[in-house]
């Protein structure tokens, strides 16, 4: 296997060390079971299998190559990646490095790279292959969340082509997000991402084989160790706004260790960003099931979630 080269990142000799260990919430051996979903029975038709992603049909070499590619991009000259160097949320193509949050004085240790593949896609010139294979994973993936978002739909009793005039899917934004979290040597007292929320439909992810993904759930981290080729898949805020609260958002975060590079891929997959979403009048009950949510455009939703962050930085 290539060796991983770390950039952009300062190490933590280079820092002064601050702040506290990082809660584990003693997640490890003990813990439930993240479930696992059968694709294949997901969309076999059978209703009493509607929650049993392993079996989605997308090549494993097509998923090796992805992050291979995402690989060979963070291994370019700093100077070739600067170009991609970005200052909005919307931009097609964003690259960078997470900064260390002094509001909890924990130091983050994350690259990125930013992409969006739809409903316009682009995608970094360099490694060469990448534009290729990017565009042939991301439709993958798109056609793997209609048939999940189907599933979803027809569990709450509504018909799997609700999703199209719901979320205008055809316009739907779709961000490829590629993670490098070099290792740490001071682990305990830095992240690679911090608890959140995602806030499209659903967020499909695949790894490197390095472990370093936990989702809350019960008040504790849960270590989600994705077995290699498989999917894993996280309900997100648009799909929780829907269904007025009976898929929840996964809270989730990303841990970092002292042996190994880990790399992620996360593609997120949205509405349109003009999309309204509100929760769907089917699953209301003015009495016993009000609608929870007020319905927002996407767009505005974005742009809310990153105001509150910057705002959050700007008080410490």
């Amino acid at each position: 296997m290539a060796t991983l080269k770390v950039s952009n990142i300062d190490t933590l000799e280079e820092k002064p060390v601050v702040g506290q260990a990082i809660p584990s919430n003693e997640a490890g051996e003990d813990q439930e079971p993240i479930p696992v979903i059968d694709f294949s029975l997901l969309t076999s038709g059978t209703p009493d299998q509607r929650l049993a992603v392993i079996g989605h049909g997308i090549d494993k070499d097509l998923m090796n190559d992805i992050l291979d590619c995402c690989r060979e991009f963070f291994d370019l000259e700093e100077e070739e990646k600067s170009e991609y160097k970005g200052k909005h949320m919307l931009d097609p193509i964003s690259y960078g490095a997470s900064t260390d949050d002094p509001a909890t004085a924990v130091l983050f240790r994350r690259n990125y790279l930013k992409v969006m593949v739809h409903p316009e896609f682009h995608s970094p010139s360099k490694p060469a292959r990448f534009s290729k294979v990017l565009a042939e994973y991301s439709k993958a993936i798109r056609g793997v969340v209609r048939e999940l978002l189907g599933g979803i739909l027809e569990s709450l009793g509504l018909e799997s082509s609700y999703m199209d005039r719901a979320f205008n899917l055809e316009s739907g934004q779709m961000l490829s997000v590629a993670n490098q979290y070099p290792p740490c040597p001071q682990h305990e007292l830095a992240m690679g991402l911090p608890p959140h929320t995602d806030p499209a439909l659903l967020t499909v992810l695949i790894q490197n084989g390095t472990d370093g993904l936990q989702v809350q759930h019960k008040g504790k981290w849960l270590n989600a160790s994705i077995v290699p080729g498989d999917l894993f898949v996280n309900i997100n805020d648009q799909l929780e706004i829907f269904t007025n609260g009976k898929y929840k958002s996964v809270i989730h975060r990303a841990i970092v260790n002292n042996r190994k590079t880990r790399l992620s891929i996360a593609m997120a997959n949205g509405p349109s960003l003009d999309t309204i979403i509100n929760p769907a009048p089917e699953l209301l009950c003015s009495v016993s099931q009000p609608a929870a949510y007020a319905g927002m455009k996407y767009k505005d939703y974005l742009e809310i979630r990153e105001c509150i962050r910057l705002v959050k930085r700007k008080r410490v």
